[in-house]
């Protein structure tokens, strides 16, 4: 067999920092080999799942993070998510661009109005209706239509527990706003809700960041954006802050394990906004773009060599008989 002169050069991308690739070759070849990853069919690299995790209002940082997937051309080909990860996910799958997400979650309007068209993504979902979960049924139903999951342009999963026996509960079929707002149902904030013959509650207090959900879904190699609140600073001023606060220790606890099971992470340091730090929204939207554009080239990296068992077929040709 012979190789192909690209070949050697990918064998140069994947050798340690200490042999010191020429660095404008080193970006030639990244270039390329990114071009074949993001144009191969999910057949010729690994499938990828984008795993967006639990962290209430922190977590509208996600969006932020999918702008800079898809503005760098990302390949996405599963959603998984729990809680606001779940809502902001099934939008995304469900067909949603990202300047749409943009807008749907930086348009804080804490009212008092009943016009659903005018409210806000977090007035929606936190301000409405503290015990009843159903607006975030509403807004997903009115952004996608009524979709079932398998409907999705990307295929979805996400995951609330039950409350009664502490099982994660992983949704992939069915009708997708039950499911997302089952996912986003906040314990101790909103009642458990009744869905098929389970009393469901928010799935980050059982799987804070749901890579085992994307990896149902196919997923071989994933990426988690991770809101995690940095609660080591936090003071609870309330008791809904006291709540959250030890939702959030659990789900620290449990992302331990869970960020192990990822193959690449993007953290924005959102960790200090509270649930109901609405008016810094912006800020977590500004922060989840800057903290996916400084990880962006490593994640490319990352998938690039986790695409070449697959890829190393195309660039290795049969010996030619003399």
């Amino acid at each position: 067999m012979t190789c192909r002169p690209l070949l050697g050069l990918v064998i140069a991308l994947a050798a340690p920092a200490a042999a010191a690739p020429d660095l404008s070759a080193d970006a030639l070849l990244r270039d390329h080999l990114w071009r074949e990853v993001r144009l191969a069919a999910p057949a010729r690299r690994p499938k990828v799942g984008l795993v967006l995790s639990a962290g209430s209002l922190r977590g509208v940082a996600h969006v932020g993070v999918i702008k800079v997937l898809t503005d760098a051309g990302f390949p996405v080909d599963v959603v998984a998510g729990t809680s606001i990860g779940a809502v902001i996910g099934s939008l995304y799958a469900g067909g949603l661009p990202p300047q749409r997400l943009w807008n749907i979650a930086s348009t804080v309007n804490i009212g008092s109005g009943s016009d659903l068209s005018s409210r806000s993504f977090i007035a929606l979902l936190l301000y409405d209706r503290l015990l009843s979960s159903e607006n975030t049924e509403r807004l997903v139903n009115k952004e996608l239509g009524g979709m079932r999951f398998d409907q999705t342009k990307k295929p979805f999963a996400c995951v609330a527990m039950d409350v009664y026996t502490g099982e994660a509960i992983i949704f992939r079929d069915g009708e997708l706003a039950p499911a997302v707002r089952a996912s986003m149902n906040l314990p101790g904030i909103f009642r458990p809700l009744e869905y098929r013959h389970r009393y469901l509650v928010d799935g980050g207090v059982v799987d804070y960041i749901p890579v085992d959900a994307a990896r149902l879904l196919g997923a071989v190699w994933t990426l988690a954006s991770v809101t995690e609140n940095d609660f080591t600073a936090a003071r609870p001023k309330n008791v809904l802050d006291s709540l959250e606060q030890v939702i959030d220790i659990r789900g620290s606890y449990l992302s331990r394990d869970q960020r192990k099971q990822a193959d690449f992470l993007i953290e924005p340091p959102v960790g200090d906004i509270g649930i109901f730090d609405a008016k810094r929204v912006p800020e977590a939207l500004e922060k989840g773009v800057i903290a996916a554009s400084k990880r962006v080239l490593a994640a490319k990296e990352s998938l690039i060599l986790a695409s070449l068992p697959l890829l190393a077929g195309d660039w290795v040709a049969p010996e030619t008989p003399w």
